[in-house]
């Protein structure tokens, strides 16, 4: 049961959006660009750290939604996609994005334990200042959505059908249009 009065029927956070929808904007929109915009990082790659984080922190709603979204921009690898959450170290990606992947778990460690050696690894496998800077905004900005979502005890539905069916939406649509419309019975 939510710790306060969020509308019924909505999971995760969409439930806070709709509680506040003028903080909802902002935070719609920097998930958009982080995830959805341009980049010289894919959307599939940017919803894997996205999901990475999200499994760091336990928050069940953020890394199954995520996780879905990923696995519908990587040819539907949901395999890929467990594989990154629970060892990305032996996971089909490149030396780049597990070298983003480190940086990222420093970031949702807590901001200081981002190494110079993590940085330069990450350099050293292809990452541009730009993709090392947005995998450190997106770690942080899901820290920020995790305690969102976890913090407010928000509903977070076990259905598959309904995280792959808002993955599917977050892949093409992208951030700014709610990707859920869940009345409760």
């Amino acid at each position: 049961m939510p710790h306060i009065a969020l509308p019924e029927g909505l999971p995760g956070i969409t439930s806070g959006f709709a509680f506040r929808p003028e903080t909802a904007k902002p935070m719609r929109e920097l998930a958009h660009v982080l995830l959805h915009g341009p980049s010289t990082l894919s959307p599939g790659e940017r919803e894997l750290i996205a999901t990475y984080v999200s499994s760091q922190n336990d928050c069940y709603f953020c890394q199954t939604s995520h996780g879905a979204a990923a696995a519908a921009q990587m040819g539907k690898d949901s395999a890929l996609v467990e594989q990154v959450k629970h060892d990305f170290l032996q996971a089909h990606i490149s030396d780049k994005l597990k070298a983003l992947l480190v940086i990222a778990g420093q970031v949702q460690q807590g901001g200081k334990h981002v190494s110079s050696e993590g940085i330069e690894n990450a350099r050293k496998r292809g990452a541009t200042d730009l993709e090392i800077h947005d995998t450190v905004l997106i770690a942080a900005a899901f820290c920020m959505y995790n305690r969102y979502v976890d913090g407010l005890a928000t509903w977070q539905p076990r259905d598959p059908a309904m995280y792959s069916s808002m993955g599917e939406h977050l892949a093409t649509h992208g951030y700014i249009t709610p990707s859920i419309e869940v009345v409760a019975t």
